[in-house]
């Protein structure tokens, strides 16, 4: 007798494995779609609500840092669990009045909704419409001057080079000024300051031309768009001999 013959024969298909019908594993598919999908969503909005959040650039008052259209991420820690320092570059929500109108744009009715959702959530960069950035000069309790006999900025009577990050050629203000920033307040100004709408031409305004500490969104650290722009935005070192606090939480 034949080795390949002392197995019983078995009737066709009576041991292969049942294969799932085709419509259940779309469905599953579309589940786990789903599922990702959502998780990645709201992981993005926990990201956007306490850690991070991009801001689109939309004028030329922080050149030469930041151009038109730079996409910058901003750390929401800052100031919190980290400090606020003199020379950092920060977003804050209009202190009133600061920003005029600016027209919506203009969108299909579903495309207005996605981008609300992809913003709201983190994945769209917020169009800046009711914000501003701008680089913290003075910090609470600071006596901040322009100019002194040489045009530079003083900071509690200590000369700031600023030539690090102004425009280039641009003085440090064309409008002399002098203050004292008060407690829970920010003095901010623009690197190009000629064509800078900041602290001092908002004198008249809400809070003096002041920026309060509640209205900042975060420290903006980094150009991340487009590529060839992208950059570290770290704190300069033009206010290390200035007296008085170095930060603020």
């Amino acid at each position: 007798m034949s080795a390949g013959h002392d197995a019983p024969e078995q009737s066709a298909g009576e041991h292969e494995p049942q294969r799932p019908a085709r419509g259940g594993g779309v469905l599953a598919a579309v589940r786990e779609t789903v599922l990702v999908v959502a998780v990645a969503l709201v992981v993005s909005l926990v990201v956007k609500t306490f850690l991070l959040q991009a801001f689109y650039i939309p004028s030329q008052s922080m050149e030469r840092t930041l151009d038109i259209g730079d996409r910058v991420v901003v750390s929401k820690l800052t100031p919190g669990p980290f400090a606020l320092h003199r020379g950092d570059v920060v977003v804050f929500a209009d202190p009133g009045g600061w920003l005029a109108a600016t027209p919506e744009p203009q969108r299909s009715p579903l495309g207005a909704v996605a981008a609300d959702v992809l913003t709201f959530v983190g994945l769209l960069p917020e169009d800046s419409d009711d914000h501003l950035i701008k680089r913290v000069i003075g910090l609470p309790g600071d006596h901040v001057v322009c100019c002194d006999a040489q045009g530079r900025t003083t900071v509690n009577d200590v000369a700031v080079d600023e030539r690090a990050y102004l425009y280039p050629g641009a003085e440090p203000s064309l409008d002399e000024f002098d203050v004292t920033v008060p407690a829970g307040r920010l003095w901010v100004m623009g690197d190009n300051r000629a064509e800078s709408a900041d602290s001092r031409y908002n004198r008249q305004k809400e809070y003096d031309g002041f920026v309060p500490l509640d209205h900042v969104v975060g420290r903006a650290y980094a150009v991340v768009w487009p590529l060839p722009h992208a950059a570290w935005l770290g704190t300069p070192g033009a206010f290390d001999d200035v007296p008085g606090r170095t930060g603020v939480g």
